[in-house]
């Protein structure tokens, strides 16, 4: 089942989703305080 992300972007304040090893994160070069990130799958050992 896949899950609609619950982190919000604006594009328009430069925000980008990025997805690295199974979580999406969101950053900003021109505010780099503007960042957020949602919990993926348990990592696995």
């Amino acid at each position: 089942m896949k899950v609609g992300a619950s982190i919000k972007a604006d594009p328009a304040k430069g925000d980008q989703i990025v997805r690295r090893k199974g979580r999406l994160y969101v950053i900003n070069k021109k505010d780099p305080n503007r960042k957020q990130r949602q919990k993926g799958p348990a990592r696995r050992k």
